[in-house]
């Protein structure tokens, strides 16, 4: 049997989603259920892609299909395409399976001609109406199948109101449309060289191509991406008999909800204009009335039209979002969907569902976007204020959340700032690990290069901390201290707005106020960990954020990076004496300097975490990293050294490498330099001991973590001087304490030779950031120069350092976990790059059998959900 491309609305259901795209299924199921829905037909997803296949051209055999669906449809409406007596005119819409509002085109009146126009005018007594369809439809059709553009048509419309002196488009008369149909049509063909296409059959192609060739336009493919909807689902197309809300005073159209989308109270909300199309409402064209108005206009249709809520809510078990038309009094039901709503309403309403017996509490769980929770957990601009605030510009929405401040351009500005009491936004051409303060310090960071994952990005994230990335738009004068954006020149000191959560750029400056979480939050958190089985640390350098964290529900921490701490200005000094040693001896006093600072950091972190585990990275990046480059720096490092100026910039110089991603970092340095990993040791252990002496009912097992290993006999070198250091230090406190050593697989070789390596290793814990990074090939920092690049030609869909790639380098992760737990059936498996809290990676991670993910601590409550969803889809 061939395969069926078109369905009647009375041969689908709710179920065919995959195939019917969510309208059609929508329509399907209304039609079963027995609402007012105007028939038609559904052209399906498989066609979509058919025609992509075809080389964007609708094959002889899916026209023919169509054509018969077409004969169907005039004998279920007794009227007929192009018919001088009773003509037939539909809608035709797009319907993906993930609903994608706004994204795709829909064009309305189709059938229309000059003589069907003429029939329609007379027999109807309305000719206003009927050449308003008609205008509607040229216009339409010009924009979404011919791609003219609708502005050429709306100056025609504003000239032709200007000439008749009305402001509305409603004032214009039956023959005032017919001229514009006129002014339209002359248009259309000095911008085509064709005539506008008179034969219903032809627009109807026309129309369905147009459709199709949506799926694939810029605005719907930055949404799929942003909503993780593959290109390859394709979309379906609509073909609905014309319901007509614009044919008088007795007419009208509408959107509504059955409940609020942006509180989630339970009141119908929407809006109502009477004589208008659809579009009207959704594009704003006009000023529409309160759904409660329609009850005092239409007080029949209204009543059906609540009735008709009552069925879809108790049907859907959700919040439905409705389109409809009222046509002579009579209502029509034009599309349901579950509704899009802010994050609050939809826990309001899913806490509402379960409390009403409509749903049970899985799928309350299941019905919430994790990757919503981010937006409710940090400031919010004052949304009043908003409106009024002209955007200047928009770039990557790279960590959620509101800022408002002055510009300054570098890190020791911001803290310098902030210290005297002032609110800095922070400018930067891209941030640095050294910035670390300065970011801190400021209320949210704009970079004009990096990425979703760019070193201000993550750091950013990690701190809960605003930030706008890659605004390449910005012309930086770093030297003058000023930048340009959009014709304005910003000095140091101007007030600036940054939206984390939109990635817009405001000009001036905006009040923000405190998110304020409510008791729904907590609820569905709680159903949530009652299903999930993955457990959820956090990535914390500092006490405040592994406190921050355990606010939000971490049962641990996952990464602890030892080097962010070596920052500080009391720090640096120390550590850059031991970069510059010449002996073995001199590092070691350097290294005695930090150690009771590392301790008391890591006293700190124990402290806050209650006793749940902590896991610490030994030293990771490049040393070149904490090096000096400002002269006078370089010069006080000499002093302090006894050495010439010439002999510290040799130094400097030599640590200069070609690929520092690559180099002389993680478990390297404490190849070349044991002292540094038996210092590192002795602050972990130490802290653990005063810790556990101080609190007897927490049971302390720290966890040493050796970055970078591809290699067991490193690991094995490494985890000697660990143990040799820690055991000598427990055993002269007279203590049993246990401890872990483990290692991060961030090194594809360590995946491959995984069951070699766990022999050595208590827990692997997956660096994801580094681990896609040398699988791909390319560095997380410069990927954004070319991914653009490779979404259009649909080479990649999404960027592999914001949702795992689960093809290459889950293939590792999977195959590292099995070969790692058939060697030691004890080790613990984590993850703890940034992919920890993308809702889709933790889905995998749950799949793959890992014990714990790691992320940041506002993205806490993301990860428990995310791995909720996916312990209910997994029973499923």
């Amino acid at each position: 049997m061939s395969k069926k491309y078109v369905y009647l609305f009375s041969e689908g259901n709710a179920n065919m989603r995959e195939l019917l795209g969510g309208k059609g299924a929508n329509l399907a199921e209304m039609t079963n259920i027995g609402l007012p829905v105007p028939q038609g037909f559904t052209i399906t997803t498989e066609a979509c892609t058919q025609y992509y296949e075809d080389g964007q051209k609708i094959n002889d055999g899916i026209q023919a299909e169509i054509m018969e669906y077409i004969t169907k449809l005039e004998g279920i409406t007794g009227k007929k395409f192009g018919d001088l007596e009773n003509p037939l005119l539909v809608s035709v819409r797009s319907g993906a399976r993930a609903s994608m509002p706004g994204m795709m085109d829909t064009i309305l009146n189709l059938g229309l001609n000059e003589d069907v126009v003429d029939v329609l005018a007379k027999k109807s007594g309305n000719p206003r109406w009927a050449w308003d369809c008609y205008r509607r439809f040229i216009q339409m059709y010009s924009d979404v199948v011919m791609e003219v553009g609708k502005k050429y048509f709306e100056q025609l419309i504003d000239q032709m109101k200007e000439a008749r002196g009305v402001t509305q488009d409603v004032e214009l008369t039956a023959d005032d449309l017919k001229e514009l149909a006129g002014q339209f049509k002359a248009e259309y063909k000095s911008k085509i060289g064709a005539d506008f296409p008179t034969d219903p059959k032809e627009q109807l192609m026309g129309a369905i191509k147009a459709v199709f060739r949506s799926w694939d336009n810029p605005r719907a493919n930055v949404y799929r991406r942003d909503n993780d909807i593959p290109y390859s689902w394709g979309t379906a197309v609509n073909v609905q008999s014309m319901a007509f809300g614009n044919m008088g005073d007795d007419c009208g159209t509408g959107v509504a909800f059955t409940r609020n989308p942006a509180t989630g109270e339970k009141k119908l909300f929407g809006e109502f204009l009477t004589n208008a199309q659809g579009e009207d409402v959704v594009a704003g064209i006009r000023t529409p009335m309160p759904i409660s108005e329609m009850s005092e206009k239409f007080p029949e249709a209204f009543a059906q039209f609540e009735k008709v809520c009552k069925i879809l809510e108790d049907h859907y078990h959700d919040m439905q979002d409705m389109e409809f038309t009222v046509e002579n009094g009579k209502l029509y039901m034009l599309q349901t969907r579950n509704g899009k709503r802010t994050p609050a309403a939809a826990l309001k309403i899913a806490c509402d569902l379960v409390d009403e017996g409509m749903i049970d509490e899985k799928q309350a769980v299941a019905m919430i976007d994790p990757r919503t929770l981010d937006t409710l957990l940090h400031p919010q601009f004052d949304g009043e204020v908003l409106k009024k605030t002209p955007v200047i510009g928009s770039a990557l929405a790279a960590s959620p959340g509101a800022a408002c401040g002055k510009v300054v351009f570098s890190a020791e500005d911001a803290k310098a700032w902030a210290e005297r009491g002032e609110k800095v936004v922070l400018v930067r051409l891209e941030t640095s690990p050294e910035d670390i303060e300065g970011m801190k310090a400021a209320q949210g960071i704009l970079t004009v290069r990096g990425g979703m994952t760019s070193h201000a990005a993550v750091v950013a994230r990690g701190m809960g901390k605003c930030c706008v990335s890659g605004c390449g738009a910005i012309k930086m004068d770093e030297e003058n201290k000023q930048f340009e954006l959009s014709g304005k020149t910003f000095h140091e000191g101007d007030w600036l707005s940054i939206d984390g959560s939109t990635g817009k750029i405001y000009d001036g400056a905006i009040p923000t106020v405190d998110a304020s979480i409510g008791g729904e939050f907590g609820r569905v958190m709680g159903w949530a960990d009652q299903y999930r089985r993955l457990k959820v640390r956090t990535n914390a350098d500092t006490p405040h954020d592994a406190a921050q964290a355990r606010k939000f529900g971490a049962e641990g921490i996952g990464l602890c990076r030892t080097e962010h701490m070596f920052f500080d200005a009391d720090r640096i000094p120390a550590i850059r004496r031991m970069i510059c040693s010449d002996t073995v001896e001199q590092r070691e006093a350097a290294l005695a300097v930090l150690e009771p600072m590392q301790q008391s950091d890591f006293e700190g972190i124990y402290e806050a975490m209650e006793g749940l585990p902590v896991t610490i990275r030994f030293l990771d990046p490049p040393l070149h990293e904490f090096v000096p480059t400002e002269e006078a720096d370089i010069e006080l490092l000499a002093k302090d050294m006894g050495k010439s100026v010439a002999e510290i910039k040799a130094i400097i110089a030599g640590l200069h490498e070609f690929n520092p991603m690559m180099g002389h970092r993680g478990c390297r340095l404490a190849v070349t330099y044991p002292e540094i990993a038996a210092m590192q040791t002795r602050a972990v252990i130490k802290a653990a001991l005063n810790v556990q002496a101080k609190h007897p009912e927490w049971t302390m097992v720290p966890e040493i973590m050796i970055p970078l290993v591809g290699e067991v006999k490193e690991l094995a070198y490494v985890k000697k001087v660990v143990v040799e250091t820690a055991d000598a230090i427990i055993k002269e406190a007279g203590s049993n304490m246990k401890y872990l050593v483990g290692t991060m697989i961030e090194i594809p070789r360590a995946a491959l030779t995984a069951d070699e390596i766990a022999k050595q290793a208590d827990f692997f814990s997956f660096g994801t950031n580094d681990l896609t990074q040398m699988t791909f090939g390319f560095s997380r920092d410069d990927a954004g120069k070319f991914l653009d690049a490779y979404y259009d030609k649909k080479i990649y869909e999404n960027d592999p350092f914001a949702k795992l790639d689960q093809t290459g380098v889950g293939k590792l992760v999977d195959m590292a976990c099995k070969m790692g737990r058939a060697t030691n059936p004890e080790l613990h498996l984590g993850v703890c790059g940034e992919h920890g809290g993308d809702p889709s990676s933790v889905e995998f991670f749950h799949r793959t059998g890992l014990d714990y993910v790691s992320c940041s601590p506002f993205r806490v409550p993301i990860a428990r959900l995310a791995a909720a969803q996916a312990a209910i889809k997994d029973e499923k």
